[in-house]
């Protein structure tokens, strides 16, 4: 999203023009505060006059699904997350300062689903589509200065089931007033490419689109600066001068010497300043976010960045945050990127739907490749109530809505018309890839147009067969790659989803070699699965469909036409808990689990897609006596692993072939198992894990200590069970309750198990397998947040948090952010 905002006048002088006085050339406001909700249907509410005394007042953004208890009767049914859906209304009274002969202008970054928005009692416009952004224009209902002013949206997520995932409910993402003068830039009305890009130089084409309405011609002309990430001015243009109506576009072209290329591990970013005169007059001021680099995608030789070969190794995530919900919050989408980055994770996927604005700064600041995704169904349905019933009217709107939105973002290098469309096995298919792909190219044209497809047979697949993709993306069975040249001559390829795998952190089932299929086909019921509704750690429980991870991983780490692929998925979330039925509510999926915490196969892709040492060892050591437990090591950078059992040597292990991980078979016995990597006969890593005693304490640790006292900061409070020597606990499952003082608040529990009924707004959780969460957010006050956990028969804990009012914390998280990048 561009991020818009108010520069100051002194900020840049252009050489030859006297600016002359005016007034705001342009306000954004966050509009999040001081809203009113009510979960329900009242028609009346969309009246100005209204009563809304009784309403609940809040923030945005919110969702109203995650703050209710999990039923198995709630129409989004576990496969949307068991939780509860309906209608719901927000109203804001405001009052406005003189805006004479300025537009105002209210922007939404996503509502889900079907919002209808009033101002005054005025209807200003229905969306049905739950992740796209939108803005309407409130001038001409507005009571002017010193007037009171009530805006009123109606959200109705009723119709179900609507999503194969957790949807959410509410105005889930951020919501500003922008106020600019009669000529002002358009909505999203930049669009800045780099058509010549080399180390020596880059060549910034800046297309701006702007809108009067002040009713007359204007004579207007544009400049435009390049600003480096030090504040440096490196280029600057000045147009001729355009006679406006209503509205034109002015094209201008700049040159940079010696660009900073925005990389992987380097992801600098440029700033493109547009200033609009009218006449004399600056009138309006636009600040676009820039990325200089150049990639391809070549049939042979795969993905290239800045001319540098380079695998695409990323994975899909839905938009959920855990215990948060779609509640939309920057730190929390901050953290989960974090932690993929750590495991070597370089691109995300954004299934099945536009994400977040923000999420995609982040993909930009932090560099990771980002498959923008539209549509995860078209005019035939997955679901009764999906997006199948809005496509005929709403697809097109809906899709340039995503582009121009998103175009300006360096971290995307590919748009995804669709998921899984069933078009794909009719004729309609042809059609309706070519409308979309044209959309798309209309728009943008330096960026390749994909489709996740699953048919990889050319005869049956009506995608494909359109001859208008520019990539050919195939989710799962990757037995077929080594075909897909044949297939499809010429073509470049992508594993758009891999794996698939179950997981359920700290679960092992055994034998490990024996791989469990749950269900076996398509119409066979799952009778088998286990009866705490867990899935082992060991990867060795699969879908029919799906993959183990490794076997998935070796698909395509050994056909190197396929340019890179997005393992399904990053972390679990809410909804699609499949192998399983009810009470099971999120997904097995995950690398990482729905509170944050890796599971054992996150290694596998750490050990093979980063260059550190890695030595990862599973499972814990709490068995029966005498039981025989299957020991695995993924490793890197070794040549070799030992197993040692009371320092007793139980052998040395290699990978043989293209294995990817050591085992042995080992009688238990309680003590301690130590694995040691080594190369060239030197220690490269050493890792132990002991037998548990009882629980005797808690331990608390915080990913960040200092926050930022802006009401939105978040801490994640990682908690665990240990015995008296410091070991984690296994199968600890204590009641932790959270104390807090000081300025802050529990914005969320969660322990990661996905069959776990305990609502996620508490102040409490059970442990799970010795681990659980407590998320903690800042007020706007600053000052100390202790953070205290206490369960009956063990030993307290707690934490000491410091909230600053100044811009320390927000840096220091930046910085956190970026770590190893």
């Amino acid at each position: 999203m561009l991020r818009l905002f108010a520069l100051l006048l002194l900020s840049l002088s252009f050489p030859g023009h006297v600016v002359a006085a005016p007034p705001q050339t342009r306000r954004v406001e966050d509009f999040n505060k001081d809203w009113k909700f009510y979960l329900g249907d009242d028609a009346r509410a969309k009246d100005s006059g209204f009563n809304d005394a009784s309403w609940r007042p809040l923030t945005l953004p919110h969702d109203w699904s995650i703050e209710g208890r999990f039923d198995e009767k709630n129409p989004a049914k576990p496969e949307g997350g068991g939780l509860p859906t309906g209608v719901g209304w927000y109203r804001k009274t405001f009052v406005l300062p003189a805006t004479a002969g300025q537009r105002v202008y209210i922007e939404f970054d996503g509502v889900y689903r079907n919002s209808e928005v009033w101002l005054n009692g005025q209807l200003l416009g229905r969306r049905p589509n739950g992740y796209v952004s939108f803005r309407y224009d409130l001038t001409p209902h507005l009571r002017r200065t010193g007037g009171t002013n009530v805006l009123a949206v109606r959200v109705d997520n009723s119709a179900q089931p609507n999503s194969r995932w957790y949807s959410g409910s509410g105005i889930y993402r951020n919501v500003r007033l922008l106020t600019t003068n009669a000529v002002a830039v358009d909505q999203w009305g930049t669009f800045v490419t780099t058509p010549q890009v080399s180390r020596e130089a880059a060549t910034v084409a800046v297309e701006t689109t702007l809108r009067s309405a002040s009713g007359g011609r204007r004579r207007v002309h544009v400049e435009t600066a390049v600003v480096d990430a030090k504040g440096k001015t490196v280029a600057r243009h000045s147009s001729d001068n355009v006679t406006l109506a209503d509205s034109g576009v002015v094209t201008q072209t700049l040159q940079l010497k010696k660009p900073q290329l925005w990389s992987l591990y380097r992801p600098t970013l440029y700033r493109v300043q547009t200033r609009v005169f009218d006449g004399k007059t600056l009138v309006d001021e636009y600040e676009t976010p820039l990325g200089i680099r150049f990639f391809e995608f070549n049939a042979q030789s795969g993905f290239s960045l800045n001319g540098a070969p380079l695998r695409i190794l990323g994975v899909n995530q839905h938009h959920d945050l855990g215990a948060l919900g779609a509640a939309v919050n920057v730190r929390a989408m901050e953290r989960q990127l974090e932690i993929l980055r750590r495991m070597g994770c370089n691109a995300i996927r954004m299934a099945h739907n536009p994400p977040a604005p923000e999420l995609l700064d982040l993909c930009d600041r932090m560099g990771f490749l980002v498959m923008d995704e539209a549509f995860d169904q078209w005019q035939k349905k997955k679901n009764g109530q999906d997006y199948h019933k809005d496509f005929k009217q709403w697809h097109r709107r809906d899709l340039q809505d995503m582009v121009r939105r998103d175009r300006n973002h360096p971290s995307i290098i590919a748009w995804s018309i669709g998921n899984e469309i069933r078009e794909q096995f009719d004729s309609t298919g042809v059609r309706l890839t070519k409308e979309l792909t044209a959309t798309v190219k209309r728009l943008d044209s330096t960026r390749p147009v994909t489709s996740a497809l699953t048919e990889q047979e050319p005869d049956k697949n009506y995608i494909s067969q359109a001859g208008v993709l520019d990539i050919l993306s195939f989710n799962y069975k990757h037995e077929g790659y080594p075909l897909l040249p044949k297939s499809f001559p010429g073509q470049v390829f992508l594993a758009t989803e891999t794996a698939a795998a179950f997981e359920t952190r700290g679960h092992y089932d055994m034998p490990a070699d024996s791989v469990r299929v749950w269900p076996l086909d398509g119409k066979t019921k799952l009778t088998t699965g286990n009866r705490d509704f867990t899935a082992s750690s060991y990867d060795n429980a699969r879908p029919y469909w799906g993959a183990t991870h490794e076997s998935a991983w070796r698909g395509v780490k050994q056909n190197p036409h396929i340019a890179g692929l997005f393992v399904w998925s990053g972390f679990d979330y809410l909804g699609e808990p499949l192998p399983y039925p009810w009470p099971a509510r999120s997904s097995y999926f995950g690398l990482v689990d729905l509170a944050g915490f890796p599971k054992d196969a996150y290694y596998l892709y750490q050990s093979e897609w980063t260059n550190q040492p890695v030595l990862h060892v599973l499972p814990h050591w709490n068995w029966r006596p005498g039981q025989m437990v299957d020991v695995w090591a993924y490793y890197s950078q070794a040549e070799e692993v030992e197993l040692l059992l009371n320092g007793k040597s139980l052998g040395v292990k290699k990978k043989q072939g293209d294995e990817l991980h050591v085992a042995w078979r080992v009688k238990y016995e309680p003590g301690t198992l130590q694995a040691v990597s080594r190369r060239g006969g030197q220690a490269v890593l050493t890792r132990t894990i002991r037998t548990a005693g009882p629980a005797t304490r808690i331990e608390l640790t915080a990913d960040r200590s200092t926050l930022g006292a802006d009401g939105k900061d978040l801490s994640f409070v990682t908690v665990r069970v240990l015995d008296a020597q410091g070991n984690l606990v296994p199968d600890a499952a204590h009641q932790i309750r959270f104390g807090l003082s000081g300025p802050g608040l529990v914005a969320g529990v969660d322990n990661g198990y996905q069959a776990s009924l305990e609502p996620f707004k508490a102040t409490e959780r059970r442990a799970y397998n010795g681990m659980c969460l407590a998320i903690v957010q800042t007020t706007e006050q600053p000052g100390t947040i202790v953070v205290q956990a206490v369960a009956d028969g063990l030993q307290p804990a707690s934490l000491l948090l410091k909230s600053e009012a100044s811009s320390t914390a927000a840096k220091g998280a930046a910085a956190a952010g970026t770590a190893g990048n």
